[in-house]
């Protein structure tokens, strides 16, 4: 018969065998990213002692006290060699939280910090907190910004589902040690925002999302762009949109900022997400001037990724998310990407074929019509090298 012991050391190696099982590259693909076989950080990845009562006198049953339901849309960085994800870990109970998982390659082997971020409250205190975009900035600190949600007060007697969102802002030296600042002032409700790495005109510049609801849209016109003074009292005073939404494309209901932007000699390498009509979450790609991050000089058309096979299902099926990647010193990216509000994975990808991919990549000509007219152009092209 199994004793208490026996099963603790069960689940314990159980578990050091899912967090060190390599990952493998997928074969074939695009020539854009490769994919890779295994997710990178599921529910099951969080430590065994997040879980259960090890006490047998207090869990005789040896029984999984509290419950990880997800893994899902994490911030990354490159710290002291280290490749982290700061994990959206959603509870059995709906309340997210953020921890940080470590990797020594990116790809594999993500392993928990022994305790999760303890994130101070805001004057407000907020029911959820969750998708923190991580940013170095010049300025020496480490930004996180992530949505605070709370209960809407001015929705009906009953209506226990309507809400309010705001971005929170924190920031650290060590990623272990925050200081919460006030969230984000702004006119409108704002879920989806991402700070710049640099200055710009000796202000911090902010990637925002305009929308009239919690969900909705409405008549935030895509992704936006502020410049603030002061990070410790951040307030949107003026805000224009960079990037448009527009009718039957894969960000007519809404679109948003994924991480802060990478820097390269061609203009700023942008990855987005963008939510057409019928429910689907896809990832798409940019690119801004780098002497004006707000000036768009290339817009390849349609998705970058899409979920496929086993990514399309989880607790909200058909969706890709994505704040965090990094830009390693040798060009390589590793783009790091929730499926279906369930999972973390990883592609990866080189600065110079995303670069290629958003100025060779032709841009959506918005009709069917001018879909066609674009794929004659690649037709006649290759036909002509194919038949010589």
């Amino acid at each position: 018969m199994e004793t208490f012991s026996d099963k603790v050391k069960r689940l314990f190696q159980e578990h050091e065998e899912l967090i060190t099982r390599k990952n493998e590259p997928v074969e074939g693909g695009n020539g854009i990213f490769t994919r890779y076989k295994y997710p990178v950080v599921t529910a099951a990845h969080a430590p065994v002692f997040w879980r259960y009562d090890l006490n047998e006198d207090s869990n005789p049953y040896l029984m999984e006290r509290i419950g990880i339901n997800a893994t899902l849309n994490s911030g990354a960085i490159k710290w002291n060699g280290k490749y982290l994800m700061m994990i959206r870990v959603e509870g059995a109970d709906r309340k997210s939280f953020f921890a940080i998982a470590e990797s020594p390659n990116g790809i594999d082997n993500f392993r928990f910090w022994d305790y999760p971020v303890t994130m101070p409250e805001d004057l407000i205190p907020a029911t959820n907190i969750y998708d923190m975009r991580l940013t170095a900035h010049e300025d020496g600190w480490i930004y996180g910004i992530f949505c605070a949600e709370r209960h809407d007060d001015n929705a009906p007697l009953g209506d226990l589902s309507s809400a309010t969102a705001t971005a929170g802002i924190a920031r650290t030296k060590d990623l272990k040690n925050w200081e919460r600042l006030p969230d984000l002032k702004s006119k409108s409700q704002q879920r989806n925002v991402v700070l710049h790495p640099e200055f710009v005109d000796g202000k911090y510049a902010l990637y925002t999302r305009p929308q009239d609801g919690f969900i909705n849209a409405g008549s935030g016109g895509g992704i936006g762009w502020a410049l603030v003074d002061d990070m410790t009292h951040a307030e949107v005073k003026e805000e224009k949109i960079i990037d448009y939404r527009y009718y039957h494309t894969i960000k007519e209901v809404k679109n948003g900022e994924g991480p802060h932007p990478v820097k390269t000699s061609k203009g700023w390498l942008h990855l987005a997400h963008g939510v057409r009509a019928c429910a689907a979450g896809l990832l798409y790609m940019y690119m801004t001037a780098l002497d004006d991050p707000t000036k768009l000089i290339a817009a390849p058309g349609g998705y970058f990724m899409a979920p496929v096979g086993e990514e399309r299902i989880g607790d909200v099926s058909n969706v890709l998310f994505a704040n965090g990647w990094i830009a390693d010193e040798d060009g390589k990216v590793l783009i790091y990407y929730a499926s279906s509000d369930t999972r973390m994975h990883v592609a990866t990808s080189t600065v110079d074929k995303l670069v290629d991919y958003c100025m060779n990549t032709p841009a959506d000509g918005l009709s069917s019509f001018a879909s066609v007219e674009t794929l004659k152009k690649l037709i006649d092209k290759n036909l002509k090298i194919w038949r010589h």
